[in-house]
C-alpha cells in the first residue's frame, strides 16, 4: 500500500507524533532488554537444572530446544496474532504470555520435574516470539527511515547488555551452593541427596518470581502507554520492488544459503554459550591465573581458586559482553569495509579461536573460546541483509524464513550434547567450528545472488 502524500498540516502532525515517540521508544527498548535477560539466562539454567534434575549433557541442552524450539513453532502464529490485535495489544500479550511462562517455574520447582521446567521456558519463549515479531517493526517506524539503523543498534546495545548482565546475576541467585560432582551426589546417603537436589530446584523460585512480576508490571504499562497502531510499514521503509520470474522467496539461491547461514550461526552462538561452564569444569582449572582472579574479585586476587559454577558464570557474562563490545565498535567498521569480507574475516578468526581452544588446555583454552563473543557480535546485521538482499516483492516472505532459521538455537546445542556425551565436551565444541566453516563459505560465496 502506498503511502498518502503529506499536506503542510499533515507534516506538522507527523511532527508532533515523533516528539511523542518517546515513550513508546522506551517501552521497546524495555522489550529488547528483556529479550537479552530471559535468553542468557538459560546458560544459567543449563548447569543448574543439569545438577538438579541429574541429567546428561544432552538432556541439559534441551533448555535452548525448548526455548529457541518456539520460535520457529510460533513465528508464522505470532505474526497472524498480530494482524488481528494489532502491535500495541500483541505487545501486552506478548509480556503477559512470558509472565505466565516465568510463574510457571514455581510449580516446575516444586516438583522437580524436567518437562515442567521445559514447558515453562517454551511458553516463556512463545512470549518473547510474540514480542519480537511486533517489536521489530516498531523500531522501524518510530521515527525517520534513514535513523532506522541508529535506532536498531541502539535496541541492540541494550539487548546485550541485557544479556551479559544475565549471567552475572543468574549466577549469584542460582549457582551458589556447592559444586558436588555427580560420583558426590552418588555417594550421598537418599534422604540428604533428595533434600540437596530440592533446595536446588527451588533456587529459581525467587529470580523467576521476579521476572514474571515485572512482566506484567511492563504489560500494565505497555497498555496504558499511548503507542501508534502501525498497521505495515511505510514504503520510505520498504525495499524497492524488483522485476523477477521468480514465484517464491526459495527460488533465490542466496536466501536458501542464508537461512542455513542465520541457523548455523545462532546454533552456533548459543551453543558456545550454553557449555561454557561445562567446559570450564572439564578443563579442571584449579588456580586462576592473577589476571582472571583480579578482573573476576575487581583488584582482590587473593579470594578467587580454581574453577567454580559461580566463576563459570562470570565467564559467560564475558562471552556475552565481548558480543556488546563488538558490536558497538563493528558498527563503524561495517561501514568501512565490504559485508561479505567482513563476514568472511570475523568467521575465519572464530574458527581459529575454537579449533586453538580445542587443542589447548587450562584457562587460556576457556579465555579463546570466550572470544569467539566478539566474533559473533556482527554476524547477524550482515547475513541478514546479505540474504534478503535482490528479493523484490519477496523480501517479507524471505524475512519470515529468515526469522524460522533461528530454531538452529534449538538443535545444535543438543547436537552438542550429544557429542559430549559420546566423548568430552572438547569434542562437542567441533560442531560450531563447523558451522563457523559454512558462515566462511557464505560470506565467500553463498551470498552471490545468481539467476
Amino acid at each position: 500500500m502506498a503511502a498518502p502524500v503529506s499536506s503542510p498540516n499533515q507534516a506538522s502532525a507527523n511532527q508532533q507524533v515523533t516528539r511523542n515517540y518517546t515513550g513508546p521508544l522506551i517501552i521497546v527498548i524495555t522489550l529488547f532488554f528483556t529479550f537479552g535477560f530471559v535468553t542468557n539466562m538459560n546458560d544459567i539454567l543449563i548447569p543448574h537444572l543439569k545438577r538438579a534434575c541429574e541429567l546428561t549433557d544432552f538432556q541439559s541442552s534441551l533448555v535452548q530446544f525448548a526455548f529457541f524450539g518456539a520460535y520457529f513453532l510460533m513465528s508464522i502464529p505470532a505474526g497472524n496474532i498480530l494482524n488481528r490485535v494489532g502491535y500495541k495489544n500483541g505487545i501486552v500479550l506478548g509480556l503477559g504470555i512470558c509472565a505466565v511462562g516465568a510463574f510457571l517455574f514455581l510449580p516446575a520447582a516444586l516438583t522437580r520435574q524436567y518437562p515442567f521446567f521445559l514447558l515453562a521456558l517454551a511458553v516463556l519463549a512463545s512470549g518473547v516470539t510474540l514480542l519480537q515479531v511486533a517489536a521489530n517493526p516498531y523500531v522501524s517506524v518510530l521515527g525517520p527511515a534513514h535513523k532506522a539503523a541508529s535506532r536498531l543498534s541502539l535496541m541492540g546495545a541494550f539487548n546485550s547488555l541485557a544479556g551479559t548482565l544475565s549471567p552475572l546475576i543468574g549466577g549469584m541467585l542460582l549457582l551458589k551452593g556447592v559444586d558436588y560432582s555427580a560420583e558426590q551426589l552418588a555417594a550421598m546417603p537418599v534422604a540428604q541427596k533428595e533434600s540437596f537436589l530440592n533446595a536446588e530446584a527451588a533456587l529459581v523460585i525467587l529470580p523467576y518470581a521476579i521476572i514474571g512480576g515485572v512482566l506484567l508490571l511492563l504489560s500494565f504499562v505497555a497498555w496504558r502507554t499511548k503507542m501508534p497502531n502501525i498497521e505495515s510499514l511505510q514504503d520510505e521503509h520498504t525495499p524497492v520492488e524488483a522485476a523477477t520470474s521468480k514465484t517464491s522467496a526459495l527460488q533465490f539461491r542466496h536466501l536458501v544459503l542464508g537461512i542455513g547461514a542465520i541457523f548455523v550461526y545462532v546454533g552456533a552462538e548459543v551453543g558456545v554459550g550454553s557449555f561454557i561452564i561445562r567446559y570450564g569444569q572439564d578443563l579442571h582449572i584449579t588456580n586462576l591465573s592473577s589476571f582472571t582472579s583480579w578482573l573476576f574479585s575487581l583488584g582482590d586476587t587473593s579470594s578467587l581458586g580454581g574453577f567454580t559454577e559461580q566463576i563459570g558464570s562470570k565467564f559467560v557474562a564475558c562471552y556475552w559482553g565481548g558480543s556488546m563490545i563488538g558490536r558497538f565498535f563493528g558498527i563503524p567498521w561495517l561501514t568501512k569495509i565490504n559485508d561479505a569480507k567482513a563476514l568472511r574475516i570475523v568467521c575465519a578468526v572464530a574458527t581459529l579461536l575454537v579449533i586453538a581452544s580445542v587443542a589447548l588446555t587450562g584457562e587460556t583454552a576457556l579465555w579463546l573460546m570466550v572470544l569467539v563473543g566478539v566474533c559473533n557480535s556482527v554476524m547477524w546485521p550482515i547475513i541478514f541483509p546479505l540474504a534478503i538482499k535482490g528479493l523484490g516483492i519477496y523480501t517479507k516472505q524471505g524475512s519470515s524464513y529468515l526469522i524460522m532459521a533461528i530454531v538452529g538455537g534449538a538443535l545444535i546445542p543438543p547436537l552438542m550434547g550429544l557429542v559430549s556425551d559420546a566423548s568430552q565436551i572438547q569434542f562437542a565444541y567441533l560442531v560450531p567450528a563447523l558451522c563457523y566453516l559454512y558462515l566462511l563459505y557464505y560470506g565467500w560465496s553463498g551470498y552471490k545472488q545468481r539467476g
